[in-house]
């Protein structure tokens, strides 16, 4: 039996596909796996992530091709999958997920405590820049584009002296940098981040079940809380809200921390429940966001997006 894989062409991508594979093939040695890249609009668009309004911009040509049976399953990044797939798709699995922090890499080995005044930090993402700029509004923080490899050769000190980005894409693609940790109580993480979600056409029993076999049980109990709170907040692609979960035994605890886009209001809420229930616990945590004012956070991000990325 050979399967057609989906994947972006990125080589993060690639490296993650060939991980599901590696999976797969402990459990399936008699199955071929094929990739075919394909180009999304995530892809072609240069702009900034945070100032394309649009979700699925990394997977709907891909999640298409799966719809169509010119693939038989795909392999995102799950930050990348919207919660409301194609009614003919379905996420068939989440493998074990990888770290959920965010790291700082910089130059001359600084950390993002101690590196100097009005030192430029790139990242990709309006919530990690909204994060620095909390806990350093003496940096400059400026958008930056382009694969990892890029980003972290674009640290070199000439345009930008440090960047923050995933740990997981730095573990993924075996990179020895030489980078600083940030905690995921003081640098609160993207919805889903470190996870990988296969999708596959929900009649295709054989493939879902195939699939199934290489799911990490927490892993998904732990995206379904996260993507619960999102959904219920909306906070897709660029309101500045970091959550992530943790399994405990039978509870789960689902932190969550929300900002203001010039990072000068905060909202944190830390909540337990039972594990079994994630989508409950999501919600009561959104819940508590709105009470809490969450929906006043989001009234002028939208306005200052630009205003930062022309910085």
């Amino acid at each position: 039996m050979k399967y057609l894989v989906g994947a972006r062409g990125s080589q993060l991508s690639i490296a993650q596909t060939n991980w599901v594979i590696s999976e797969l093939k402990k459990i399936n040695p008699e199955c071929e796996y094929e990739i075919k890249p394909i180009t999304t609009k995530g892809d072609t668009d240069t702009r900034p992530l945070f100032t394309i309004d649009q979700k699925g911009i990394f997977e709907k040509e891909i999640d298409r091709a799966v719809a169509q049976k010119e693939v038989d399953f795909a392999v995102h990044s799950l930050k990348d999958v919207p919660s409301e797939l194609d009614e003919n798709l379905i996420l068939a699995s989440i493998p074990k997920r990888e770290a959920v922090n965010d790291v700082f890499i910089s130059s001359d080995g600084s950390t993002l405590d101690d590196i100097k005044k009005g030192s430029v930090i790139g990242t990709s993402s309006l919530r990690r820049a909204v994060q620095v700029s909390r806990q350093r509004p003496d940096l400059i923080v400026k958008p930056i584009r382009g694969n990892i490899e890029t980003r972290i050769k674009k640290a070199s000190g000439e345009n930008y002296d440090a960047i923050v980005l995933a740990q997981a894409g730095i573990s993924r693609l075996g990179i020895n940098v030489r980078y600083t940790s940030l905690s995921v109580e003081s640098f609160s993480p993207s919805p889903g981040q470190g996870a990988i979600a296969i999708v596959a056409r929900a009649d295709d029993v054989n493939t879902i079940s195939m699939l199934k076999k290489i799911e990490d049980v927490n892993s998904r109990l732990e995206i379904e809380a996260e993507r619960s709170l999102s959904d219920y907040v909306d906070s897709g692609c660029r309101f500045p809200l970091g959550a992530y979960a943790k399994s405990h035994g039978s509870d789960m605890t689902l932190t969550v921390s929300a900002f203001s886009v010039d990072g000068k209001q905060s909202i944190q809420v830390n909540k337990t429940g039972p594990k079994e229930n994630p989508k409950s616990l999501g919600q009561s945590v959104g819940e508590e966001l709105r009470t809490k004012g969450v929906n006043d956070l989001a009234l002028n991000w939208r306005e200052k997006v630009e205003e930062w990325n022309k910085k």
